[in-house]
């Protein structure tokens, strides 16, 4: 399946989807769906941004952990307690990456330092438990 964990989402009329202006941890199973074969769209990574260090996603049916932390800009994902990606948000770096995606013609992606999270479903079967939020 493929889903995925969606951070600094904005409600507001001029984000029609919550990926419109938040980031996204891709939840993914990556040896069974079509998107596991393109660099930057497999679980763990911050989608279509910035790849995985390593691939650490377990198997379908088994639970994966995942961990997003966002301390001051600085952004870490862990998935099964391994460090998988790690950046700097709103820097001149930052706005690069943005612009070299599929985002650049999104206005205000990943541009906000709070909002909301969703959690991405695209029709397939996935099951998120044990939801904590902690302020940094």
């Amino acid at each position: 399946g493929n889903s995925g964990i969606i951070f600094g989402v904005q409600e507001d009329a001029a984000f029609e989807h919550t990926f419109n202006s938040g980031c996204e941890m891709q939840v993914l199973d990556n040896d069974g769906h079509s998107d596991g074969k393109i660099t930057k769209h497999r679980a763990g990574d911050l989608y279509d941004l910035i790849k995985c260090t390593k691939e650490t996603v377990k198997p379908v049916g088994e639970w994966n952990h995942a961990e997003i932390i966002i301390d001051h800009g600085h952004l870490t994902l862990i998935l099964n307690d391994e460090k998988v990606v790690e950046t700097q948000m709103w820097t001149p770096e930052w706005n690069a990456l943005v612009a070299g995606s599929k985002f650049k013609k999104m206005p205000g992606f990943a541009t906000f330092k709070s909002g909301h999270i969703a959690l991405q479903d695209h029709g397939n079967q996935v099951w998120y438990r044990n939801i904590k939020i902690k302020e940094l």
